[in-house]
């Protein structure tokens, strides 16, 4: 074990993006769990990750792919009228089989693939920070602005259908969703990514006292269980998206177990 390597200048970036992206997945998460969408982020992912795939054909940056798919994913969803969860694992199957047919029949997006399923945050450079720097602004004010209609629309949703605020709140924060999603597989891994959307989620949505204590919540487990992670990939010299998901989920299952 090389504990050197948690003071090298060259991993300072990797963690404030994956920190970033620890804080604001579990919040998008937790909104979905309460629209009953929680399968949303592993369709969106896989279609992301088809995206990042195919943008490396054209020797196109995987991170503009995988952002114009996973926005692309929402949208066509809502100009098809929702379609519910079955929308999700249409594009949970549509976007790893084509991804696996990329993978078998251009063997040289093989490193691609590896780093979109591992997890290749340690090389996350500048285009990525920024990427999630954005999200995290754009998304926090949207919430900020929005949240409130999100869960008027949960509470009564047959006056969220005759309201067009609300129509356009859904938009908003499905946009957000598959610009985010796609930003974080880049990083993160597809499994990792939807790891800290779904787990915090999970351990917390039916134990909060409260939305505001939930939401504090999900952003402590997403925060403790990525440096865990993080410290443990680095040191161990392991893949940073299998050791996330192992962190994320120890963190979720304690804060569960607590009550």
């Amino acid at each position: 074990m090389n504990w050197d390597l948690l003071v090298d200048p060259l991993f300072r970036l990797p963690f404030v993006t994956g920190l970033g992206l620890a804080i604001g997945l579990p919040l998008l998460g937790l909104y979905l769990r309460m629209r009953g969408e929680w399968l949303a982020v592993l369709g969106v992912a896989q279609l992301a990750a088809l995206g990042a795939l195919a943008a490396s054909v054209f020797a196109v940056p995987g991170l503009i792919g995988a952002v114009l798919a996973g926005a692309g994913a929402v949208i066509a969803k809502r100009m098809g009228r929702g379609g519910g969860m079955g929308a999700y694992v249409l594009m949970l199957l549509i976007g790893w089989s084509l991804a696996v047919l990329l993978l078998a029949n251009l063997p040289a997006l093989e490193h691609v693939g590896q780093g979109l399923f591992d997890g290749q945050l340690y090389f996350a450079g500048s285009d990525h920070a920024i990427a999630t720097f954005t999200v995290l602004v754009i998304g926090g004010a949207l919430l900020q602005r929005q949240g409130r209609r999100l869960l008027l629309a949960r509470v009564h949703p047959v006056l969220a259908q005759a309201s067009t605020p609300i129509l356009w709140a859904h938009w908003g924060f499905d946009l957000l969703v598959g610009v985010g999603v796609g930003v974080g597989i880049l990083s993160l891994g597809v499994m990792a990514a939807f790891a800290l959307t779904w787990l915090p989620a999970w351990a917390v949505f039916d134990r909060a006292q409260g939305w505001r204590q939930a939401q504090w919540r999900v952003v402590l487990i997403g925060g403790v269980g990525y440096v865990i992670a993080f410290v443990a990939a680095l040191v161990a010299d392991q893949p940073f998206g299998p050791v996330c998901v192992v962190g994320v989920l120890a963190a979720g299952w304690l804060a569960r177990r607590m009550g």
